[in-house]
């Protein structure tokens, strides 16, 4: 079984419906960090700049219509998606969220069990409202986990701010998607070039998120959350020894790193899983060097459709050409899902 755990959706009637569009645009900040607008140009499509002034995310008219996702699904050979909102979920209240969530329930109705949604709440407000938000789509609508960014405002998860929120998730042993945010934090020195903003920004913003979740106490305090990453943590592979280092084998004078007695390792390995994103931009070598570090059983193949549809239509095929073994490759094209996501339960 193939599944693509990482297929954007927004309702069609943000695109159609005046007040659904005014609803939208109107709670994003709309400051120096964000601005939200409709335009025509090529074709109708929801723009989110992050920051002002520099395009992140591009929402279009027709990319989200049930009938023509399936049938991409079928030409790629996917037999499920994960649906998710792609970003915006930084900024929506509650009353967007609810709206939100009962649409991706009705198109996981309607798609025949091939669909299954991740809710979105959010991470900040009267917690009896979140908390009663996340009890409805885990309970009431069957949902398989719930998506976060990665960070909000100038705040990882990691903060204390954002308790109330895992005390609600932590009580589903909820398997929570995490989204990177279109660039980290501190993001001044990348954005005036377009690649270094919408995809190392995103890297950037992932491996800081994933460290400080690490580091942090996050997972003593909600030991039942597990979280899956996009981007593959920001390319984690690529930086995991060195931000696990083991213990100096000869004696220094001035101990300038905190080595891992083994604890941070098991924290990495119960907790976190990566979710490729999409695996062509990767290249081969990178992506079986990742699913090599990483491990097999914590890589998850997605595709950021409809970002680029080859991604999705020729993403497994891709996958497959990477010489894994037939165990390997199954894990990570749709058996890591299926666990994650309790698919099939």
């Amino acid at each position: 079984m193939v599944v693509d755990a990482n297929m954007y959706w927004v309702p069609e009637s943000l695109f159609t419906s005046e007040a659904v569009l005014a609803q939208f645009v109107n709670e994003a900040p709309q400051d120096e960090r964000t601005r939200v607008y409709l335009t025509e140009e090529p074709v109708r499509q929801v723009v989110v700049e992050k920051p002002a002034g520099f395009e992140a995310l591009n929402y279009a008219q027709g990319d989200y219509v049930l009938e023509r996702m399936l049938a991409d699904m079928d030409e790629a050979g996917v037999d499920a998606a994960v649906l998710k909102v792609p970003g915006a979920n930084e900024w929506m209240s509650i009353d967007t969220c609810r709206f939100f969530n009962d649409g991706m329930a009705a198109y996981a109705r309607e798609s025949d069990g091939r669909m299954v949604p991740l809710a979105v709440v959010p991470a900040l407000g009267d917690p009896s409202a979140i908390e009663a938000e996340v009890d409805r789509c885990m309970g009431e609508l069957g949902f398989a986990g719930v998506q976060l960014c990665s960070h909000y405002g100038d705040k990882y998860l990691d903060d204390p701010v954002f308790d109330p929120l895992f005390s609600a998730l932590d009580k589903h042993g909820s398997t929570v998607y995490i989204h990177h945010v279109p660039v980290p934090v501190d993001c001044a020195s990348i954005v005036d070039y377009n690649n270094l903003r919408r995809s190392y920004g995103r890297v950037q913003d992932q491996v800081t998120a994933v460290g400080r979740e690490l580091f942090s106490d996050l997972f003593v305090r909600y030991p039942h959350i597990r979280m899956v990453h996009s981007m593959l943590g920001g390319a984690f592979f690529a930086v995991s020894n060195m931000l696990l280092p083991q213990a100096a084998k000869r004696k220094d004078a001035v101990q300038r790193f905190q080595a891992d007695d083994g604890s941070l390792a098991a924290r990495l390995g119960k907790h976190i899983c990566f979710e490729m994103s999409h695996a062509q931009p990767w290249g081969a070598a990178q992506l079986k060097c990742a699913i090599e570090v990483l491990g097999a059983d914590h890589v998850v193949f997605g595709s950021s459709y409809p970002v680029r549809r080859e991604w999705l239509l020729d993403g497994p095929s891709f996958v497959r050409d990477l010489g894994l073994s037939p165990e390997d490759e199954a894990l990570v094209l749709g058996e890591n899902a299926r666990r994650l996501y309790r698919m099939g339960e």
